[in-house]
Formats: structure tokens, C-alpha cells, sequence
């Protein structure tokens, strides 16, 4: 059976930087998985997400790390991820950088690798996310549940 793990990366202090984090939990709030299948809040945790990446062959990254310029919607990559962060667009990207490029060294790098990002409409101290990305999370709960069903129905 494939190990699947979706990390949602960022920091809730910093309005629509913690999308990804409020995602993951969400899931977590209303989704039953089989035990192959792990919901991470990794908020910016850096080097201890490694295990993580490394023991999933499907690996969803939730963040908001898509630039502004990309325009404002839901943005989605598939298997071409360091590719697209080469820049850094957001605090603990270089982690997530670094992160991949070990699990490639290490030749545990997931089979199938899918990024879910948003551009952030507000990076204001404060919690919670702005309407306009509360707005696009119930379309990407949809997308990460449909990618997770792909890969476990055989």
C-alpha cells in the first residue's frame, strides 16, 4: 500500500502564511484516512519534517508560497517542485528546499510529489486567514481528497 503524507507548511502568527497549516488541520477536523495515509501540521518546523517527506511515497505540500505575479488562485505542480522554488517566496521555504534535496540524497524521495499553493493576500501579524484565501480553502480540502483517492484506489 502507498504511504501518502500531507504537510502543510507555514505559520498561523502571519495571516495567509498559515494557509497551509489551517488546511492540514482541517483535513485532520474532518477526514477519516486509513493509517497510510498522515495529515502533518508542519508549520515551519525545517530539518524535523525530513522523516516525513522521506517516508512518504505520495507527499501533498500545502503552503502559501506562490508568488502574488502568478495571480490570485489556486495553483497546483505535480512532480516539478524544486523546479518552482528555486526563489525564495516565503520564510521557511529554504528549509522545504534544502528538506527535498536531502530526501534526494538520501534516495527516499517520494514517488509522486504534488504542490498545492496560493499566493498570501495578507502577511499582517495576526491569526486567521483573509476572505479571499478562507474563500479558496474548501476547493483545495476538495483537491487534496480527490489526489489521495487517485492514488490509493488500485
Amino acid at each position: 500500500m502507498m504511504k501518502i503524507t500531507v504537510l502543510g507548511l507555514g505559520n498561523l502568527l502571519y495571516g495567509d502564511e498559515g494557509f497551509g497549516c489551517t488546511v492540514a488541520r482541517r483535513l485532520q477536523e474532518t477526514t477519516d484516512y486509513p493509517d497510510d495515509v498522515e495529515i502533518v501540521d508542519g508549520g515551519t518546523q525545517g530539518l524535523y519534517l525530513l522523516d516525513y517527506i522521506e517516508a512518504a511515497d505520495g507527499l501533498i505540500l500545502v503552503d502559501a508560497v506562490i508568488p502574488l505575479e502568478a495571480g490570485f488562485r489556486i495553483h497546483r505542480y505535480d512532480n516539478d517542485i524544486p523546479a518552482l522554488i528555486q526563489k525564495k517566496m516565503s520564510s521557511h521555504q529554504t528549509g522545504l528546499t534544502e528538506l527535498l534535496a536531502l530526501a534526494r540524497l538520501h534516495n527516499r524521495y517520494p514517488r509522486e510529489l504534488v504542490l498545492i499553493g496560493i499566493p498570501p493576500k495578507n502577511l499582517d501579524m495576526g491569526i486567521g486567514l483573509s476572505p479571499e484565501v478562507e474563500a479558496l480553502v474548501p476547493d483545495v480540502l476538495a483537491m487534496i481528497r480527490d489526489q489521495i483517492q487517485a492514488w490509493l484506489t488500485p
